[in-house]
């Protein structure tokens, strides 16, 4: 069910609301936490969707704020979805017009669900400092997505830069599994340490970034990171012990190969996650992650300062496995 209100006031908004609780039945009860979404007209169908697969798992109530026309005079049209319109939270669409634009955070304050968290999550772009920005300061849970910019690089540096407790990214979230799967491979006999290693993914991931700087934080080690064609995301790991190498390699679809010494090999699933799965994956947590931060804040310069090189040379060299 879609009910459009233009024209209208936050109060006209939180009363409908009231009269469809009425009318439909208990749909805010059982809410955990309101979600706020801040994008474009562009984005907001697309976020929508996004958002209410991730509620599936977390039932919320989710406020979209679209700044629409700043020149325009002063308006608010809203707009709320409940029931399959919705998926397992109900959804609010405020789009700002004239001076209205400036003060987003005043709008969404009245329909903010009571004693419970909020997660601000910017799709695309997002403010330098998200826990400096009106909307950001209220949240405990800051989500942006370097992955949806002109430039990922920039944008995570950035955000290394005025990170804050509470700042996450999607891009992270997109390397759970890789992480997973390289710390299974060093949890089995020998117990050697790394001692160097080398993630090859595009030129243009974020998220190849990220899990390199991970890797260069947590194994203390030299980490080069090998780019690869643009779009292409991250196509294999290699972690080199006195041992031999372990290779998990995936160049394409949702299997990879791991190869480790003394060991057949092994196809393994390693799915390409979707941004409803990495944003379900944000709202199950909201502390502050503090092996992002350190990925982020710690691991990400001394990468910036290794030598660039690219697959191809890598693989040339024997630092990276053929794909």
């Amino acid at each position: 069910m879609i009910i459009d209100l233009p024209s209208t006031t936050t109060g006209a908004v939180s009363k409908k609301l009231i009269q469809l609780r009425d009318d439909v039945g208990a749909m805010a009860l059982g809410r955990v936490l309101t979600l706020i979404v801040v994008c474009t007209e562009a984005e907001i169908d697309a976020a929508i969707d996004v958002a209410n697969d991730a509620s599936r798992q977390h039932p919320c109530r989710v406020i979209c704020v679209v700044t629409a026309n700043a020149r325009g005079s002063t308006r608010l049209d809203a707009q709320i979805r409940v029931g399959g319109d919705a998926g397992a939270s109900e959804v609010v669409v405020f789009r700002l017009y004239g001076q209205l634009t400036k003060h987003g955070r005043a709008v969404v304050i009245p329909l903010l669900l009571p004693d419970s968290p909020i997660v601000a999550w910017w799709p695309s772009d997002a403010p330098a400092n998200p826990s400096a920005d009106p909307i950001g300061a209220m949240a405990s849970r800051r989500i942006t997505d370097a992955g949806a910019v002109k430039r990922p690089h920039a944008a995570l540096a950035a955000r290394a830069s005025s990170y804050s407790p509470g700042d996450t990214d999607l891009a992270w979230s997109r390397v759970t599994l890789w992480r997973g799967r390289l710390a299974a491979s060093l949890d089995h006999a020998p117990y050697e340490s790394v001692t160097a290693a080398t993630v090859v993914g595009a030129g243009d991931s974020p998220s190849a970034l990220l899990l390199a700087a991970w890797l260069e934080n947590e194994l203390k080690c030299p980490v080069t990171l090998a780019k690869a064609r643009s779009g292409s995301g991250i196509i294999s790991v290699r972690l080199e012990r006195k041992s031999g190498n372990i290779d998990l390699v995936r160049p394409e679809g949702n299997t990879a190969t791991l190869e480790q010494p003394g060991q057949p090999l092994r196809r393994i699933a390693l799915p390409h996650r979707s941004d409803a799965e990495c944003l379900a994956d944000e709202l199950r947590r909201l502390d502050a992650d503090e092996v992002y931060a350190d990925a982020l804040v710690r691991g990400m310069p001394k990468l910036s300062r290794r030598r660039s090189t690219t697959a191809s040379q890598a693989v040339a060299a024997g630092e990276a496995p053929r794909a």
